[in-house]
Order: C-alpha cells, then structure tokens, then sequence
C-alpha cells in the first residue's frame, strides 16, 4: 500500500478567504500523481517514450482547505481502457474528507507525439491501486 501524499499549504495558495483556491486542487493532484507514479514505476522511468498526457479534470470541493491545515491526497485507479486511464483523488484534513476528484490521463510518447498503450509495466502497477 502506498501511503497518501503529504501536501503543505503555501500562503501563495490561498485565495483573499483565506482558503486554497480552487485551481491549486489541481496541483495537489498532480503531486499526488506524482507520489504515487514514482512507487508504482520507479524514478527512472522513461516519461518522454513512456508518458502520459492530462486530458481532464474534475475536482468537487466539500470543505475548503485553509493554511494550518494537513491535507493528505490517496489516488485510486477508476478505470483502465487501452490507451487511457481515469484516476480518483480524495483529500483528507484530519480524517476528514474535504474534496474528491478524477483525472483522466492518456499514455503518450513525446518524442513521437503520439498516444501509445499503456505500456504492460504501467497498467500492472497502476492496478494495483484499483
């Protein structure tokens, strides 16, 4: 099991109520992402023949998250196509979830620019936290 990623709140994330602004969510994901890709792949694999392209994104905010908070983000797998992926995201602020949401990404091959499978390596270690 891999353990949720650790956010810290910057003073730059908040917006003029005090709370982190909407948009921010979408890095909290993204590092969370992240987290998660470099214990399921390792560091050292190949994004640039072997990446991955955001293609949407949608974030429900429950409570707002405010600077002294904790936020930890889980990632779980929704589903598994050929090509793409969808994965959820819950943040939690002392037990307490606070916002969901989902990304739906595409396996890309950057130095081709183009959509590729899921490499077998990638869709065996993404399912592990179906």
């Amino acid at each position: 099991m891999i353990s949720p990623a650790r956010i810290y709140v910057r003073l730059t994330d908040l917006d003029i109520l005090g709370h982190v602004n909407n948009a921010i969510y979408l890095t909290y994901f993204e590092i969370a992402r992240m987290h998660y890709f470099a214990e399921l792949v390792g560091k050292d694999w190949n994004w640039m023949e072997e990446g991955v392209v955001l293609v949407k994104n949608e974030v429900e905010y429950l409570k707002p998250i405010v600077l002294n908070d904790i936020p930890f983000v889980t990632v779980g797998l929704i589903q598994m196509g050929t090509k793409s992926f969808t994965l959820g995201y819950e943040i939690h602020v002392n037990d307490v979830l606070v916002t969901k949401g989902s990304s739906t990404l595409v396996a890309f091959n950057s130095k081709k620019q183009c959509t590729i499978e899921i490499p077998e390596k990638m869709k065996e270690a993404i399912q592990k936290i179906a």
